[in-house]
């Protein structure tokens, strides 16, 4: 037990990412809250989280020390180690509260204009050398980067979920993203016991450029008729040996967010095969976002 915290007691030994020592994490969502908690357990860094919702901190909260004490309860963490990690996160309403991070990562509903507000606002806040991150699963870093002062400074990293048991990173380079903001990054995804990969910055990158596809072909298999729900997954996992069914995925993932990527690369590719099937759309309009709602297409309730 002795050694499975020392990444996180001894930050000042990771290389150039020990510039970092201070994250700002925008959103408070399962994304979200489970960057803050790599940041603060295997970074040994101090973390605030922002959100304007007050609840959605709260909850963020509990999330996190609930999947903490998991850790603790298969001898991974210790109760202090535990307390030591919550210690190193404070939430906060505020853009404000993040003023002195040397690393924003933004975790926010995946939506261009809103994503573009909050980087113009955290460019006016933050000290000049500070970098600016995002963890958007397919919209371009270059256009983000394109409403700061500091394109050098702007790039991609894209945690897959759940963050805390999750290896990959993927990074993107925005087309004026610097060699230094890179190195800096794929050193602190190391630091974070994390794989990194480099992503042009094409829509979809290179995660869901695969995925997603993927994803919405299984559903007009469901409204073409050809099989159920059901056993598209099974056919996945145990014909494909897929550890879950993409229909399984696309709930947890979300619907809304699985639809919105779709729009992403049908709108930058322009290219037919990307067309969100109908029924994802219909869904959507439901309000059958998967496990979030209760329903996708599986019921969670």
């Amino acid at each position: 037990m002795a050694n499975q915290c020392d990444i996180a007691q001894h930050p000042d030994s990771q290389g150039q990412s020990a510039a970092i020592q201070i994250v700002g994490v925008i959103g408070s969502g399962q994304m979200g809250h489970g960057i803050a908690q790599v940041m603060a357990h295997k970074g040994g860094l101090q973390v605030i989280v922002q959100d304007v919702n007050d609840q959605a901190l709260e909850k963020a909260a509990a999330g996190i020390e609930k999947s903490l004490e998991k850790f603790v309860s298969k001898d991974l963490l210790t109760p202090v180690q535990k307390t030591e990690v919550l210690s190193r996160i404070r939430f906060e309403r505020t853009l404000e509260a993040l003023k002195d991070a040397d690393l924003v990562v933004e975790a926010i509903v995946e939506n261009e204009a809103i994503k573009k507000d909050v980087f113009q606002n955290l460019d006016a806040l933050l000290r000049p050398a500070a970098i600016l991150a995002s963890n958007t699963s397919s919209i371009s870093i270059t256009r983000l980067a394109s409403a700061t002062q500091r394109p050098a400074q702007v790039i991609g990293m894209h945690f897959m979920n759940p963050v805390p048991l999750m290896k990959l990173v993927e990074i993107i380079r925005g087309a004026q993203t610097s060699d230094a903001t890179y190195a800096l990054i794929a050193d602190l995804s190391a630091r974070l016991d994390k794989t990194s990969v480099v992503s042009r910055d094409f829509p979809g990158f290179i995660s869901n450029r695969v995925l997603m596809p993927l994803i919405n072909e299984a559903i007009f298999t469901v409204y073409e008729g050809i099989g159920s729900a059901e056993d598209i997954d099974t056919v996945m996992k145990l014909g494909m040996n897929h550890p879950m069914g993409p229909l399984t995925l696309a709930d947890f993932i979300g619907l809304d967010t699985c639809l919105a990527i779709m729009n992403v690369l049908h709108d930058g590719f322009q290219d037919p095969r990307f067309r969100p099937c109908p029924l994802l759309k219909q869904y959507v309009d439901a309000g059958y976002l998967g496990r979030k709602s209760g329903r996708g297409f599986f019921s969670y309730r």
